[in-house]
């Protein structure tokens, strides 16, 4: 394996570090503006997910496959929004070993609440980065 430096391996650490910096900013962004919601970044989107589609409910995996969470870090997120009477687990009435998310009343209120702040600091994150490009 050669180890030389291409210019293409630079463009390329300079594109991975640029969508690094990307993600950051805006994850902090969102951050801020949801605290007053008492959501983090993670609940918002299980919310999201929830809100969107129907059913209201959607099985633990594929939640965890839309908002990139691995097992543990979603049961803990779930668990948050459980105790604060957002959501609702349920066993998969086809399989046993499944458990369901559901939204409750309190968790569409409060999604809707806090999606114009989420929205709101997605734009102006967003325009930030490509009025800098």
């Amino acid at each position: 394996m050669s180890k030389t430096r291409t210019a293409s391996d630079d463009l390329l650490v300079f594109a991975w570090r640029g969508l690094l910096d990307q993600h950051a900013r805006t994850h902090c962004a969102l951050e801020r503006a949801l605290r007053s919601h008492e959501l983090g970044v993670s609940e918002f989107e299980v919310l999201e997910r929830l809100c969107d589609g129907d059913p209201s409910h959607r099985r633990m995996q594929d939640i965890g496959a839309a908002v990139h969470l691995s097992q543990s870090a979603l049961s803990r997120v779930v668990a948050r929004l459980e105790a604060d009477g957002l959501v609702v687990r349920m066993m998969c009435p086809e399989d046993r070993r499944g458990i369901y998310v559901a939204i409750t009343d309190a968790g569409r209120l409060r999604y809707k609440a806090a999606r114009p702040a989420h929205r709101a600091a997605l734009a102006e994150a967003l325009g930030e980065l490509s009025s800098s490009s």
